[in-house]
């Protein structure tokens, strides 16, 4: 194929988590090259990388480990180039988990991840939609740049991602009273609470704007 009709290569990491298919097809959707691996050549070969997912943290660290996934990805960071986390995959760049006992985090956002507290009779997981708040950074010329506050998003978690540096975070949502980190981005780095890939149009268009990141080289 002629350089010219070259495709973007995303790497969307696999741990043994669930949701990796849909996040595939939407970067075919959306004129990108995704490959499902565990590959650390592959990773840092990458134009992009994905890390999405859906289960437990320790299981999740035990894989990535394993792999040796870890290493990968601060490397990969290190080039400067798109990296998304989705869901888990926002909650392990912390340092550390309170999910079942303490299990340390890839480190490359500084803050803890912590189950919800209610002292009513509250339902979790949280599972449906919330909006989104503006959470100090500015949206424009982020993945975020296509939306407005107030948009709502999916989500699907009994766990969320607390930054020791609330610059880290780029917008928040409120679940039963609770206002929780729903997105954060630090440098190279944008990471999602709830899931873009299951929210719709507002969704559709971070992925889009994603896209845009790996086409333009940034």
């Amino acid at each position: 194929m002629p350089a010219a009709f070259k495709m973007n290569k995303v790497a969307i990491i696999d741990f043994e988590s669930g949701n990796l298919f849909s996040v595939f097809h939407a970067c075919k959707l959306l004129g990108l090259d995704p490959v499902i691996t565990h590959d650390e050549t592959e990773v840092l070969t990458a134009d992009g990388v994905i890390l999405p997912g859906v289960g437990a943290f320790a299981d999740a660290m035990q894989h990535l480990e394993k792999s040796g996934m870890t290493q990968a990805i601060t490397t990969y960071i290190e080039t400067g180039k798109p990296f998304l986390g989705i869901c888990l995959g926002l909650q392990l760049l912390l340092d550390e988990s309170e999910e079942f006992g303490e299990t340390k985090g890839l480190g490359l956002i500084r803050g803890k991840v912590r189950k919800f507290q209610f002292e009513s009779n509250v339902k979790i997981p949280h599972v449906g939609w919330s909006k989104l708040q503006k959470a100090g950074q500015s949206w424009s010329k982020t993945l975020f740049s296509q939306l407005h506050d107030g948009d709502y998003m999916y989500f699907v978690h009994s766990f969320y991602a607390d930054p020791f540096d609330k610059e880290d975070i780029i917008a928040s949502a409120e679940y039963e009273g609770k206002t929780f980190c729903a997105a954060i981005r630090k440098n190279n780095i944008f990471a999602t609470q709830f899931h873009p890939e299951k929210s719709g149009t507002c969704g559709l268009k971070i992925l889009e704007s994603f896209a845009v990141e790996v086409k333009n080289g940034n």
